[in-house]
């Protein structure tokens, strides 16, 4: 689970402008950051189906999210997959 001070700490880095809270590239972000948490916790409780759910769901969200980025802002969707280390 994110933290809020984890997650002020990513919108602040990926923002586009001071008030920025919700554009893609923070929605993004956020959702990596939450896939990784999950994933962690998933290998060590393997059994536990309803967070398997949940880590699908927060992967297809953010493969919407980068195809609608890839869609609008080709090259903020690039310069996003460098700095998360995503495919």
């Amino acid at each position: 689970m994110l933290t809020a001070k984890k997650k002020q700490n990513i919108i602040k880095k990926y923002r586009t402008h001071d008030s920025d809270t919700g554009s893609p590239q923070v929605q993004i972000a956020i959702l990596t950051a939450e896939i990784a948490d999950l994933t962690i916790h998933l290998r060590e409780h393997k059994k536990d189906n309803s967070s398997r759910r949940g880590l699908i769901s927060k992967v297809n969200e953010r493969r919407k999210l980068m195809k609608y980025l890839e869609r609008e802002d080709l090259a903020a969707l690039t310069k996003l997959k460098e700095a998360l280390k995503i495919r």
